[in-house]
């Protein structure tokens, strides 16, 4: 058997949590014909929030990176908790990356190359995807990012 996506995240020390239960009035993920979307992933490791406050302030952009990474394993958790098999993923689509951010703050494509360096080392050519990094003045639970996805499926 080749190298998998559950194989590529064992080498990288990765284990995929329980996917995040909401916290409000919606769901998880959804789909739509080939596509899942998912919903904003927090950077939660062991149920607990790992960066909080402004970029900028509070977080440096080192920091952002790494709980950005983190958002992306929770996105891969949410995928897997939707598809049973991460080896349905066609290809990322489309991440959005929302970065609370101090003002004057400009480095939020930087937070987010975090997930999407992550998503390319853990999915190689599948996880190469378009993206929008946003600056925001506050996020949920006060997490310095929060990360949504779009991921096609077979």
């Amino acid at each position: 058997m080749g190298d998998t996506i559950e194989k590529r995240l064992e080498k990288l020390g990765v284990s995929l949590p329980a996917a995040a239960a909401p916290a409000a009035n919606y769901v998880p993920f959804s789909t739509t014909g080939n596509l899942l979307f998912t919903a904003g992933q927090l950077p939660l490791k062991d149920g607990k929030l790992q960066a909080s406050g402004l970029l900028g302030r509070d977080v440096d952009t080192a920091a952002g990176r790494e709980a950005a990474k983190l958002c992306a394993v929770n996105i891969l958790a949410q995928a897997k908790a939707a598809l049973g098999d991460l080896e349905r993923i066609v290809r990322i689509i489309k991440i959005t990356a929302f970065v609370a951010s101090a003002p004057g703050f400009t480095e939020q494509h930087l937070v987010a190359n975090g997930a999407s360096d992550f998503l390319a080392e853990v999915l190689g050519e599948r996880g190469k995807h378009a993206r929008s990094a946003v600056g925001t003045a506050s996020l949920p639970l006060n997490a310095a990012v929060e990360i949504e996805a779009i991921i096609e499926i077979a």
